[in-house]
Order: C-alpha cells, then structure tokens, then sequence
C-alpha cells in the first residue's frame, strides 16, 4: 500500500461548542480538544498540512453568527491557525460544499484526509459521507471528536449513544476510525489506518447478536 498523502481538516473547533446546548458532552469537550490539537502537533511535525474550517452564518444568526464570540475558533485552535495551510468558511455541513478547499486538495494531490473537530453528529458525518464522491481516503479521529444529546420528534440519544454508534457506522463503509494515538503511529510509520467495510460489518454484527442470543 502506498503511503498516504494526507491532510488534517480540523472542522468547527468553535467556542459555540464550549457551552450552552451545542457543548460537546461525549467523549469530554476538553479532552477532545487537547486530542485535536495533539493530532495538529504531529501533523506539522510530520509536515502534513493542516486545514481549519469555521461555520459561519449571517450577523444576527441565534448560533455562529458572524462577528460573535461563538463563531471564533476555541483558543487552543487559534494559537495554531496561523500554522494552517488553508482556512475555510462553510455555512453548510459538509467541509467539501466549500470549492476552494476541494480545490486546494485536488492542487495538493491529497488523496487522505484526516477528520477532528465537531459535531460527530452533524459536520463529521456530513464530510466524511461528502469524502466518497470526490474519491479521497477518510480518516476520523474517535478521541478528537465529538458529540452532543440529542431529542426530537424521532426519539433521543445521549451523546456517548451518537459517537459510539456513528463511529461505528463511519468505519462500516465511509472511514478508517482510530485513536489520536493509534493515527500518529501510523504517521511515524507512513501507514494508512485499516478500516472495515460493510459486507464485514454486517457478519460480525450478526455474530454478535446471535451469540447474545
């Protein structure tokens, strides 16, 4: 297997997740910011590039409304902005909505991008499914991104029940999903992370129910 050609997008690591309904309960906001940043350490000591990607709607918007202190990028992410090989602004879930990026990977020659931030529920999900189209390689991050409750007319789920099943879902088919930790080995070494697909999924998930049976 040939070695990666990658780049890290750290997605909507914003100070609206840090507090009121949209703060990240699952894995812990703290912890997984101290892992996004850590994977943005190795990737720049490995000379990876480093995307960020704010969400920003129109000023008076009630969440990420420009010019507010909730559309800013959280402080440890703002101390290494100026490190990033580019910046984008996205008002839609997935980061690939945005041209220029895609743009920018296609002049780069990406062909694996690496996924942190927030939310696993919304922006994560969105590009990692938004990756497939445009034939790149996903990596996501469980520990370096995250989650939050969620209720509506169609039920709830608390927000360790959301990551742990998209992640789930996500190396079924749409990414290869590990540790920060696991991921900077495989930096070290130039190895792509190994992912599951559907048809493997789907077999040892039957074995799992029927042995529970």
């Amino acid at each position: 297997m040939t070695q990666p050609r990658r780049a890290v997008i750290v997605i909507d690591v914003q100070n609206e997740y840090a507090n009121g309904p949209l703060e990240i309960q699952y894995p812990p906001r703290e912890a997984a910011v101290a892992n996004a940043v850590r994977a943005i350490d190795a990737a720049i000591a490995a000379e990876i590039p480093v995307i960020t990607v704010q969400h920003e709607y129109p000023e008076g918007a009630p969440v990420f409304a420009a010019g507010s202190e909730g559309v800013q990028l959280q402080p440890e992410i703002a101390e290494r902005s100026g490190d990033a090989a580019f910046h984008s602004v996205k008002a839609l879930a997935s980061v690939f909505n945005d041209d220029a990026l895609v743009a920018w990977l296609r002049d780069h020659e990406i062909d694996t991008v690496t996924l942190v931030g927030f939310m696993t529920n919304n922006c994560v999900l969105a590009s990692a499914a938004g990756a497939e189209p445009l034939g790149l390689n996903v990596e996501v991050l469980s520990d370096a991104t995250g989650a939050i409750n969620i209720a509506n007319e169609a039920g709830s789920a608390s927000a360790q029940q959301v990551h742990e099943t998209l992640m789930a879902l996500l190396h079924s088919n749409w990414a290869a999903v590990a540790t920060t930790d696991a991921w900077a080995s495989a930096v070290v070494d130039g190895a792509a992370l190994e992912k599951s697909n559907l048809v493997v999924s789907a077999l040892q998930g039957h074995e799992a129910v029927s042995a529970s049976a």
